[in-house]
């Protein structure tokens, strides 16, 4: 590859990334133990900065000297923080403390911006699911699109952008449901060969979902690096010299009909089937049989199995 194509090539990758990660309305980050996603949460933060909106990071789980590690001067001078992680309940009463604990700092976070575009990150929503009610926290995600979208007059889809960081394996299906039914976004961290990945689910009004992988990495400056795939040392490769085996050859049964053997199973009538000669037979007047007799004809949607016929009965 010449470098005049690399660059091409780096380029296209950098449109397809920006197109993908225009993220509006509530973003679930959902990270694991394997894939930590606060790496990708302040690649985000820094896009968001670098393109001129207005940035509002709630930090619950590291101080905030930890979290704006990494960010330089001009980043981080445009981050207004809100700090939960040194007192969270006001216990030392400093006055430092945002009123009304961690639901009320929730609440009063979108009341202190301005309009125009803005970008709100949560790190973390598991901290906060942790202590309060999800009926109270979704309550307070969709108030804050719709405060914003009065004050900025557009919709909100447009103009406001929450970055919820979720560590998937602290809850179980019940929040997670409830906040996967908020979000527009949903991207789940993965990867494989220590090369990470981000399954992107997005929800845009009138149109279908979109699914879409991303294979990416963060750089020390906290840019997006975006890879055409996984690593070719992850991708499996056939041995063209391994012998291929028949998982059949060793049963004690045939699974496999010769064609004298498919003939004859086609042609055989089962005693139930209603076949021509049986209606033949009916039709033709005759003395009355001493038995009844119940004669099935299957219909497309019959699934018969002759050397099972109680299979739908799960015994």
């Amino acid at each position: 590859v010449t470098p005049s194509e690399g660059a091409r090539g780096g380029t296209g990758r950098q449109l397809e990334m920006e197109s993908v990660l225009a993220l509006r309305g509530l973003v679930l980050l959902r990270d694991s133990v394997e894939w930590e996603g606060r790496s990708l949460l302040k690649a985000l933060i820094k896009k968001a900065a670098l393109g001129g909106e207005q940035v509002h990071i709630l930090g619950c789980e590291v101080s905030e000297e930890e979290f704006r590690a990494g960010f330089d001067s001009s980043i981080n001078s445009r981050l207004v923080y809100y700090d939960l992680f040194r007192d969270p309940l006001n216990w030392a009463q400093t006055g430092e403390a945002l009123p009304g604990g961690p639901l009320g700092a929730l609440q009063a976070m979108c009341k202190r911006t301005d309009p125009g575009p803005v970008t709100v990150a949560l790190d973390s929503l598991s901290w906060l699911l942790l202590r309060l009610p999800c009926a109270a926290l979704c309550q307070a995600l969709c108030a804050m699109s719709r405060q914003h979208a009065c004050r900025g007059g557009g919709p909100a889809a447009e103009q406001l952008c929450v970055l919820g960081l979720l560590h998937r394996e602290l809850h179980g299906p019940g929040p997670t449901g409830a906040l996967s039914s908020l979000a527009q976004t949903e991207v789940t961290l993965g990867g494989t060969a220590g090369q990470a990945s981000a399954h992107i689910l997005c929800r845009r009004p009138r149109q279908r979902p979109t699914l879409k992988t991303l294979w990416f990495s963060v750089l020390p400056d906290l840019s997006l690096d975006l890879q055409g795939g996984p690593p070719l040392e992850s991708q499996p490769h056939p041995d063209p010299h391994t012998p291929q085996v028949d998982p059949a050859s060793h049963l004690t049964f045939n699974l496999h009909l010769s064609k004298r053997e498919r003939e004859a199973k086609d042609s055989l009538t089962l005693p139930f089937q209603f076949s021509s000669e049986k209606q033949q037979a009916l039709l033709r007047p005759g003395p009355s049989p001493a038995t009844s007799r119940i004669f099935y004809e299957p219909d497309a949607f019959d699934d018969l199995d002759p050397e099972d016929p109680d299979g739908d009965l799960d015994v």
